[in-house]
């Protein structure tokens, strides 16, 4: 056993993949083939999006054909619609990660995404204002 560079302590010996606090690491972008965006549309995931599994999604077949991270994901939203912000929590992968992972899902037809509603528009600001000096006038 030798002292690893990063001076953490002791690391296996040939293994720059292992870290002994964290266990065995992997990089994000392994687990994304390098891509940075989700799939060739490039749909953007709201962290509040909610992601459920698709009503007649592909047979086991195509299921099998999936990565590791990818059937977590899957597994994660059979058991209950989440967010895609809970599904990182869950999954313990970065938003990122997830994000480009659910773009794999969602062009294979594994899932469906609902896109949050637009936040309400906000009450002009001469509304507020006249509430302001209604309340101090009290």
């Amino acid at each position: 056993m030798n002292e690893d560079s990063a001076g953490g302590g002791p690391s296996v010996a040939g293994s720059q993949w292992y870290d002994a606090d964290a266990g065995p690491l992997v990089r994000p972008y392994a687990m994304t083939g390098g891509r940075t965006k989700p799939g060739p549309s490039n749909v953007r995931f709201d962290l509040i999006a909610l992601v459920v599994v698709d009503d007649d999604p592909p047979g086991p077949a195509e299921e099998s054909l999936l990565g590791p991270e990818h059937r977590s994901l899957l597994a994660l939203c059979r058991a209950e619609t989440q967010s895609v912000a809970e599904l990182s929590a869950d999954a313990d992968l970065p938003v990122g990660v997830v994000r480009v992972l659910l773009g794999d899902l969602l062009e294979s037809g594994f899932v469906r995404v609902s896109r949050p509603v637009p936040p309400a528009q906000l009450p002009d600001e001469r509304i507020l204002r006249e509430v302001i000096d209604g309340l101090r006038a009290l």
